[in-house]
């Protein structure tokens, strides 16, 4: 169970602050559950969910864990999605996107782009600006620095090469 305070990863909500852990009252139900109240720190809202939901949560990583991420970065092997089927496209991505896999695929794609001097698709860029956001929303966490530094922070640490 997370504690008051901690930062997690609460599904495609990107990553939240546990503000209060305390039973939710719904009229009609005698059972009292505990609930996580949430707060996404690059959204203005509250989440409300149960502690023992079935959806996605993680805590954020820690400082050392992201250096090591990003020191791993250019070595990373992923599919890069192409078809032709704008329809499956968007399926594939969502799939990635759902199961928290898909910075790379989409990097890889974009810089294979950029070789034949193409650019992305629509949907490629939706999905890599999603994938981004939230890449850089647990990064600017995990290393204490502003969210709107954490490409320039990525791009210095693995040598300078092309922005994520």
């Amino acid at each position: 169970m997370y504690q008051i305070g901690d930062y997690i990863v609460y599904g495609n909500e990107g990553v939240c602050r546990v503000d209060e852990i305390a039973p939710f009252h719904i009229p009609g139900m005698t059972a009292e559950r505990l609930y996580y109240t949430l707060t996404p720190l690059y959204h203005d809202e509250k989440i409300y969910t149960p502690v023992d939901t079935e959806v996605f949560m993680r805590p954020v990583i820690s400082r050392e864990e992201a250096i090591e991420l990003i020191a791993t970065i250019p070595g990373i092997e992923a599919a890069a999605y192409e078809n032709k089927n704008l329809r499956f496209l968007n399926e594939q991505y969502e799939e990635s996107f759902q199961s928290h896999d898909l910075i790379k695929a989409v990097y890889i794609k974009r810089c294979s782009a950029n070789e034949r001097g193409r650019k992305l698709g629509q949907i490629d860029e939706r999905y890599m600006k999603r994938a981004e956001d939230r890449l850089h929303e647990e990064f600017a966490v995990a290393l204490g620095i502003p969210k709107d530094e954490v490409r320039e922070y990525i791009r210095k640490a693995v040598g300078g090469e092309e922005e994520t």
